[in-house]
């Protein structure tokens, strides 16, 4: 099958399944995952497909012009892909956040309702699972986002080393959420809105 071919058949999947694991769109086209990584690589460029934390989701609509500038569904700042946290909910929504502030405080509000919610590892770049991730809150580095500011790791010890070098404290997923929220004054607006 060329890659064409693949392709093809991963739209068409996707369509029927709407989110597909790496290893299952590997077994029912029967090639390597390294090979559906890449036939992925153009339907996420094109916005067909979003990548999600080990597998791969259609995107809202289909196909999407990927140069569209989308808002922060939390407080509405232009999302800068390289922080954006994306919720994933029943139905095939996706809902996207300028950053992990705005994404922990949605991901609050929407409870049980978030299905799956994926953002960007701060030092890798890397997708990583966001109930999975470790988050820094009170660093003296500024990302230029929201504020308070909380920057999500994959793994603890490099948010335990980042601490060490720009100050912060350490939290898992659901601290996280609570203490932004608190940091918030137990408000759900973000403070972006101002700006």
């Amino acid at each position: 099958m060329l890659p064409i071919e693949r392709q093809q058949k991963v739209k068409e999947l996707l369509n029927e399944n709407h989110s597909m694991k790496i290893s299952e769109l590997s077994k029912k086209l029967d090639v390597s995952e390294m090979t559906i990584h890449r036939d992925l690589k153009p339907l996420i460029d094109d916005g067909t497909a979003i990548k999600t934390f080990g597998g791969v989701t259609l995107a809202h609509g289909g196909n999407r012009n990927p140069s569209t500038v989308e808002a922060c569904v939390f407080c509405s700042r232009t999302i800068n892909e390289r922080l954006t946290y994306r919720l994933i909910l029943p139905n095939n929504q996706i809902e996207m956040a300028c950053c992990a502030h705005c994404g922990l405080l949605r991901h609050r509000q929407l409870g049980d309702k978030v299905i799956q919610a994926i953002c960007p590892d701060f030092f890798r770049q890397t997708t990583i699972s966001a109930s999975l991730a470790f988050y820094v809150l009170d660093t003296s580095i500024d990302i230029g986002c929201c504020q308070p500011q909380i920057l999500p790791f994959e793994w603890e010890e490099h948010a335990e080393k980042f601490v060490k070098g720009f100050g912060g404290k350490v939290y898992r997923f659901s601290e996280a959420k609570e203490a932004i929220f608190q940091k918030m004054n137990g408000n759900d607006q973000c403070s972006s809105k101002h700006h």
